[in-house]
């Protein structure tokens, strides 16, 4: 396989990414932003340094067909994974931000990917469970994505697949999150205050997504068919601050209801995993205290280094 990743920079990209690395038999590629200036500037992220002689690079701006287009011609991708998105985690996206990255970057990916089809055998685009209500500008953008992809599939018959990835979370991942935005208060000895956090979660590790997503690569799926990646298990938003907090025993406590509650949030969202095995003999493998375990490991490890 000769695996194209868009958003390789990202939390589950660069999991990923590190995880088909070590995988047999398999070439992997990641697209990177190519930033414009008086000279061109093709960086190469440090955050994938460490693994830069297992990597094809090729560089685009998603927003630009033509620059696409070059990039999976360079890299000439027998299977590609669309993760490239903004606003995951900006509750006040903008609206034309939204538009140009999620849906136009979306479209001219697919769009150079149908042009490769013979090549391209597969096309998996990482989807949000915020789309079945669409109640923010982010998951609007990601499900007008959809509907394009899925237009894509069923007209053509063409194996492009999405990835419905629920609250994932683990090593690696921004302060922006609520998980390691707890473990660095716990772990500090802060208190942190937070909302009401009734919100019902299905919380997925990092470790088991990339498995997975990896399970749903050459899989036999329908047209715009779409695989959801959870635990089938939920918890709160407040239990899992609570949780980190007494798996930390530090000093600082979580503040339940001190902060007011987001407009645009979904009370609850669960995957169908039984859906999933039938689909690609996967299933998450890590309990909930497990994974906060191992994450909150990785912030002392990285304390250490």
């Amino acid at each position: 396989m000769k695996i194209l990743v868009t958003g390789a920079t990202g939390f589950v990209g660069r999991a990923l990414v590190a995880f088909l690395a070590q995988q047999p038999n398999i070439e992997v590629s990641v697209l990177v932003r190519e930033v414009y200036s008086q000279v061109d500037v093709r960086p190469f992220p440090t955050s994938l340094q460490s693994i830069r002689p297992q990597l094809n690079v090729v560089y685009a701006d998603l927003r630009n067909f033509q620059l696409t287009s070059r990039a999976i011609a360079q890299a000439e991708p027998s299977h590609v994974i669309h993760l490239a998105a903004v606003g995951v985690t900006d509750p006040f996206l903008g609206l034309d931000t939204a538009l140009r990255h999620n849906l136009n970057g979306s479209l001219n990916l697919i769009r150079a990917c149908f042009e490769k089809r013979q090549g391209v055998q597969q096309l998996i685009i990482a989807r949000t469970p915020g789309e079945h209500t669409s109640m923010n500008v982010y998951a609007a953008s990601k499900a007008a994505a959809w509907n394009f992809c899925q237009m894509y599939g069923r007209t053509h018959h063409w194996p492009i697949h999405g990835a419905m990835v629920y609250q994932a979370y683990g090593p690696g991942q921004t302060p922006r999150n609520l998980v390691p935005a707890a473990i660095a208060a716990a772990l500090a000895g802060q208190d942190f205050p937070t909302t009401r956090g009734t919100q019902q979660r299905d919380w997925l590790f990092v470790g088991d997504l990339v498995a997975g997503l990896r399970a749903m690569l050459g899989a036999n799926l329908a047209p715009a068919e779409t695989v959801a990646f959870g635990s089938g298990t939920t918890a709160s938003v407040a239990d899992v601050v609570t949780q980190i907090y007494e798996l930390v025993q530090g000093g600082g406590r979580p503040l339940i209801g001190a902060l007011p509650s987001r407009p645009g949030e979904e009370t609850v969202q669960l995957a169908d995993t039984q859906r999933t095995i039938e689909q690609i003999n996967w299933q998450a493998a890590t309990s909930l205290s497990d994974g906060l375990a191992q994450t909150i490991r990785s912030f002392n490890s990285s304390d250490e280094a």
